[in-house]
C-alpha cells in the first residue's frame, strides 16, 4: 500500500491564505474521482474542465485540474484510485470560498484499492452548496475546497515593492478576484491598431501572456497605449497588476481561457528579471496529416520546414477597399504532408527564407478552400528557427531524409503550386466524376484522379504574361513594348505562361481538364518561354513535343465549378495540382492495401 501524507487535505482545507504557499509541493495523494464538469452559462470556450476528489486517507477535499494537463485524463495517465505526488498547487480565495487547483504531479502507481476511509473535513461536512465559479481557463463549479492535478505557477510572495502580495497563477485569475498580481512573460504584442465608427474614433493594441498555467490576452485602448505600450518587450516577463479582468471576446482570441485582461491606466506593469520559471513559449503542435480532423475557423500549432516561399502579392478587401500584402509559405513536417500557408501584411512583406528555415506557428486559423489551408491571423505567433526539442528533430530529419520524401497534400482548389504528393482519399474515377454532378452546385468540388493525356489543344498553349513577379496578367503588344495595364508599365518582351486544355482519359472515360502554369511545367518539362521560342522557330518541332506529352500519365488533384460562357453553361474541371506517378509510393500503397481489412 502506497504511504500518503496523512492530514493534508484537512491541512489544505483549513489554511489561512498566507499559509498556503507553504503547502505548495511535496504532497502524496489518492484522486479517488475524476469528473469532467459541464461549463457555466455564460462559458465561451470548448475546453473541458475536470475536478478531482484528492484524499490523504483520512480526509478528502476537491480541486480543479489545469486545462494545460488535460492531457493526463485523456491518455489515462491518471484515473480513479491513482497515487500521485502533487508537485505544485495553488489555493484562491473567492467570496470566502477556496479554489484548490493543481499546478504539477507525477504518477506513483495506478490501479490501486481505495485507501483508507476518507471523510470530508470537519469545517466542510456542513457546508453549503456549491458556488458556480469561473477559474480562468477552468469554468467550473467549485465547492468550499478544492483540489486537481495540472499544470501551472504555483503562488509566491509577490516582487518587492508590492506589499508582499501573492504572485498568482494565470490559471486562476477570474473577475471575482481583485488584489491580485501575475508574473507572465510576453509572447506576442500587436501593432498600434487604429479604428473609426459612427461612435467615434481610437486606438488599441493587444498582448499574449504567458506563464506555466496558461495565457491571456491583455488589451489596452486609446490613452493606455500611449502609456503601456512602450513597457512591453516580446519575449520579457513583467509583473502585472491592477488591470480588470473581463470575460474574453472569443471573436477576437484564440487563446483557451475564458476571460481576457482590459489593461488601464492603474494597471501596473514591472519588468521581473529572475525569468527561470517562466516558460518561453507552449505548443500543442498538430501534425499536418491531421489538419483534415480540424473544423473550418478552428485554431491550431503547426510546426514545419519552409519547403516553397510564394511571391509577395496582395489583394483586396471587400470591407476597407485596401489592399493587403499576402505571401503563401508551403511547409512540410514528419507526417510527409504539405499545407498552403499565408502570411498577411507586414510579415508577408518582410518574410525571407533563402535557407528552408524550421518555423513553429502558434494559433494559426485553419481554412477548408479546397482541402485544408493555414492562415497567420492577428493572434498568431511565428518562430523562426525556435530552440526546442521539435524543432532540432524536424531539422535533423529533413536535412537527413525528409529532402527525398515525396510529400502528400490536402487537396487545395486555387494555390496552383505542385507539392509532389497524391491524396488518394479522393480519388475518383472519371466517369464517377461526372456521374456524381461534381460541381453542379453552388460551391465547387474538389477531386483526385488518375489519368493519361490523350490530346493536348497546340494551337494556343501559353500567353504573353506581365514579368512583374506576382503579376501574370496578360500583356499588349504596342509595337515598341508589351504593356501590363494593372502594372501600367511597358516591357521590352513578356514572359510566357502555361494555359492548357488538355483531354485526359482512364477506363472508365474521357475529361477535359484545364491547367495553367505549373501544369505545363510538368507537362512538358520546359518553361512556356521555350516552348513558344520552339514553336516560332521550328514548327514540326513543336508538334514533335506536342506528340511526346500524350500517352502520359498523371497523378491529377481538381477543381469542378460550373462557367457560363456565351449563356453556356458546363462544368469545367481545373488542375490545381499535377504529379508525375511515383512507382515507389504506388507499390507502397499496393502493398498496404493488401494488409488492409479490404484484402482479407
Amino acid at each position: 500500500m502506497s504511504q500518503l501524507s496523512s492530514g493534508i487535505c484537512r491541512r489544505l482545507n483549513e489554511a489561512p491564505q498566507e499559509e498556503i504557499d507553504q503547502l505548495a509541493s511535496g504532497h502524496t495523494v489518492q484522486l479517488l474521482s475524476i469528473k469532467k464538469v459541464a461549463p457555466t452559462p455564460n462559458s465561451t470556450t470548448a475546453t473541458d474542465r475536470f475536478r478531482i476528489i484528492i484524499s490523504d486517507g483520512v480526509h478528502f477535499v476537491q480541486a480543479m485540474l489545469a486545462t494545460q494537463l488535460n492531457d493526463l485524463v485523456a491518455n489515462g495517465d491518471i484515473n480513479k484510485n491513482t497515487v500521485v505526488i502533487i508537485d505544485k498547487l495553488a489555493c484562491n480565495f473567492v467570496q470566502d470560498k477556496r479554489l484548490i487547483i493543481i499546478l504539477d504531479l507525477h504518477v506513483v502507481s495506478r490501479d490501486e484499492e481505495k485507501i483508507g476511509a476518507p471523510t470530508a473535513p470537519p469545517s466542510t461536512q456542513d457546508a453549503p452548496a456549491p458556488i458556480a465559479l469561473e477559474s480562468a481557463s477552468s469554468s467550473v463549479t467549485a465547492t468550499s475546497s478544492s483540489t486537481t492535478p495540472a499544470k501551472q505557477t504555483q503562488p509566491r510572495t509577490g516582487p518587492s515593492g508590492r506589499g508582499g502580495r501573492s504572485v498568482y497563477p494565470i490559471e486562476g485569475l477570474s473577475p471575482y478576484q481583485n488584489n491580485w498580481t501575475i508574473k507572465a512573460r510576453v509572447t506576442q504584442k500587436s501593432d498600434i491598431r487604429t479604428w473609426s465608427n459612427q461612435r467615434g474614433e481610437g486606438k488599441l493594441f493587444n498582448v499574449t501572456l504567458m506563464d506555466e498555467s496558461g495565457e491571456i490576452r491583455g488589451t489596452g485602448f486609446n490613452s493606455v497605449v500611449d502609456e503601456l505600450y512602450d513597457k512591453f518587450e516580446e519575449g520579457k516577463v513583467y509583473y502585472i497588476s491592477k488591470a480588470r479582468v473581463n470575460l474574453a471576446k472569443k471573436k477576437f482570441s484564440n487563446l483557451q481561457n475564458d476571460y481576457e485582461l482590459s489593461l488601464e491606466k492603474s494597471t501596473e506593469v514591472e519588468e521581473c528579471l529572475e525569468t527561470t520559471s517562466v516558460p518561453k513559449m507552449k505548443y500543442n503542435f498538430v501534425e499536418l496529416s491531421s489538419l483534415e480532423k480540424l473544423e473550418k475557423d478552428n485554431t491550431c500549432d503547426v510546426i514545419g520546414v519552409v519547403k516553397e516561399v510564394g511571391p509577395l502579392s496582395e489583394i483586396t478587401s471587400k470591407a476597407t477597399n485596401r489592399t493587403i500584402p499576402k505571401r503563401d509559405l508551403t511547409i512540410v513536417d514528419m507526417s510527409q504532408y504539405s499545407v498552403r500557408l499565408t502570411l498577411w501584411g507586414k510579415q508577408a512583406e518582410q518574410f525571407s527564407a533563402d535557407d528552408l528555415p524550421v518555423i513553429a506557428f502558434k494559433g494559426v486559423k485553419v481554412g477548408d478552400f479546397g482541402g485544408r489551408t493555414l492562415s497567420m491571423v492577428s493572434s498568431s505567433i511565428m518562430t523562426v528557427s525556435p530552440d526546442i526539442e521539435e524543432a532540432h528533430l524536424l531539422r535533423g530529419w529533413y536535412d537527413g531524409i525528409g529532402t527525398e520524401k515525396n510529400f502528400q497534400s490536402h487537396t487545395s482548389g486555387s494555390s496552383g503550386a505542385s507539392f509532389g504528393g497524391f491524396n488518394r482519399n479522393e480519388m475518383r474515377h472519371l466517369s464517377d466524376v461526372k456521374e456524381s454532378q461534381l460541381g453542379m452546385s453552388d460551391k465547387a468540388d474538389f477531386f483526385s484522379t488518375r489519368a493519361t493525356i490523350m490530346h493536348i489543344k497546340s494551337e494556343s498553349i501559353s500567353y504573353p504574361a506581365c514579368p512583374t513577379q506576382g503579376c501574370n496578367k496578360k500583356v499588349v503588344d504596342l509595337g515598341s513594348g508589351w504593356k501590363c495595364e494593372k502594372c501600367d508599365k511597358t516591357f521590352e518582351r513578356p514572359e510566357y505562361r502555361y494555359i492548357m486544355s488538355m483531354a485526359v482519359a482512364d477506363w472508365s472515360g474521357q475529361a477535359w481538364l484545364q491547367g495553367f502554369n505549373e501544369a505545363g511545367l510538368a507537362v512538358f518539362g520546359k518553361t512556356a518561354d521555350e516552348v513558344h521560342e520552339i514553336k516560332e522557330r521550328n514548327e514540326a518541332e513543336y508538334n514533335a513535343l506536342m506528340a511526346q506529352a500524350s500517352g502520359v500519365t498523371f497523378n491529377f488533384s481538381c477543381r469542378a465549378k460550373q462557367d457560363t460562357y456565351n449563356d453556356q453553361t458546363r462544368v469545367r474541371y481545373g488542375i490545381s495540382r499535377i504529379t508525375s506517378l511515383d512507382y515507389r509510393e504506388e507499390a507502397k500503397h499496393l502493398v498496404e492495401l493488401l494488409k488492409s481489412p479490404w484484402a482479407q
